[in-house]
């Protein structure tokens, strides 16, 4: 009894120390320093037209955000009762929809830069948290917080936490809410986030 509690002790140690190394914490940040700077700060306060800075956007984010990860979450149970063809759809104009909003909103950011405060766990072992902040003229400054996935040795953006609002979960709750509303039409919610496009 003794060697079997030993056995699984010995192997609980070992599936935990796995666990742990499934992310490492300084490439995380690194990553996401790399995002920032190099993409968001740099792309925001160059003199480029909006068609530019859209296309460079396209690719910062089919590069570095997991959409199809987070498309996935956002659906929620619906996911799984979605067709092939609407799960297709839906993460296509999701996609499309955050490009677009977000190209327009990281220019808040304009002439600003993110402050990094560490990591923190997740209690997925292949995701993080990295922490940060971003002065502001008046007031606190603005607490932006990223959960970073590893996946096969690629990291990737799932999340981007706002003032403590998690975007990915309030994309959920949103478009849950809809379809349900829409007598579970999931189309109903493909429909509505096209015409959000135009």
């Amino acid at each position: 009894m003794k060697k079997l509690l030993a056995l699984v002790f010995s192997g609980l140690l070992a599936w935990s120390a796995t666990a742990e190394a499934a992310i490492d914490a300084n490439k995380a940040e690194a990553f996401v320093k790399n995002l920032t700077q190099e993409g968001i700060e740099q792309l925001i306060n160059s003199n480029v037209s909006a068609a530019e800075k859209k296309a460079r956007f396209t690719k910062l984010f089919n590069e570095d955000l997991d959409l199809d990860f987070i498309g996935k979450f956002v659906l929620g149970r619906y996911w799984r009762t979605a067709t092939p063809k609407q799960r297709a759809d839906f993460i296509d104009v999701y996609r499309k929809l955050n490009i677009q909003t977000w190209s327009a909103r990281f220019d808040e950011f304009k002439g600003k830069h993110f402050e990094f405060l560490g990591t923190e766990t997740s209690k997925s072992a292949d995701q993080i948290f990295v922490n940060t902040q971003v002065p502001m003229p008046e007031g606190a400054p603005a607490s932006v917080k990223w959960r970073v996935k590893d996946t096969n040795g690629k990291l990737r953006v799932v999340d981007i936490i706002i003032e403590n609002v998690s975007l990915a979960q309030t994309a959920r709750s949103e478009y849950t809410g809809y379809i349900q509303k829409s007598n579970n039409c999931i189309e109903c919610l493909i429909a509505d986030l096209k015409a959000k496009l135009k």
